[in-house]
């Protein structure tokens, strides 16, 4: 989909496209980290950004629908939205956590993407992904239904060659629909940059 028709979906929507509360995962994972500087790519309206600045992070969300992003800086003035698209985007500085949650595009652009957020980390920097897996057409709940932007755990630690996999793994997710508890499964991985074997930028 492109920006204007994400706009277009936000739209259409009367509130909150997505949930104000952040990612389960998110939140359990990162809950006891250490605040530092964030970047949340494809950020949507901020759940996980917002959530974020919350624990004291100093957070830059991304995302290429105008909608979206103005939709962000109204729930928050603690994170610094942004227009622009991700594969083409920099920050300015060394980042010490790279969100990425729910993007699903093609593979070639999702792990030059990854290539690059790799080199954009600190020391001590961590990449956090959490997006819904292959498996989830069917065995799970909700989501795309196009396996070729679907996510799948071994092809994804493949493309962090070099990194330190902290987590990877397929995830259960409750999802609450019309009364009823549905499970979804989505693919987590965490990795650390080791700078030893980094790329050059």
């Amino acid at each position: 989909m492109k920006a204007v028709d994400w706009d277009e979906k936000y739209r259409s929507s009367a509130g909150s496209l997505w949930s104000f509360t952040p990612n389960l995962f998110v939140e359990d994972r990162l809950a006891s980290r250490l605040p530092g500087a964030a970047v949340d790519l494809a950020c949507g309206e901020g759940r996980n950004a917002v959530w974020l600045a919350e624990q004291g992070w100093s957070v830059t969300a991304v995302d290429f629908s105008p909608v979206a992003v103005e939709r962000g800086r109204q729930r928050s003035e603690d994170v610094e939205f942004v227009v622009a698209d991700i594969l083409a985007w920099e920050p300015e500085g060394p980042v010490d956590l790279v969100l990425v949650a729910y993007l699903h595009i093609v593979e070639d652009e999702f792990r030059s993407l990854l290539t690059r957020a790799n080199r954009w980390l600190s020391e001590d920097g961590e990449v956090f992904l959490i997006g819904h897996d292959r498996s989830n057409i069917e065995d799970g709940y909700g989501g795309p239904q196009v396996p070729e932007i679907l996510w799948n755990v071994e092809t994804i630690v493949g493309w962090l060659d070099g990194m330190e996999i902290v987590e990877a793994q397929v995830v259960r997710r409750p999802v609450e629909e019309d009364g009823e508890t549905h499970i979804a499964r989505d693919a987590l991985i965490r990795a650390r940059a080791r700078l030893d074997q980094r790329e050059p930028s």
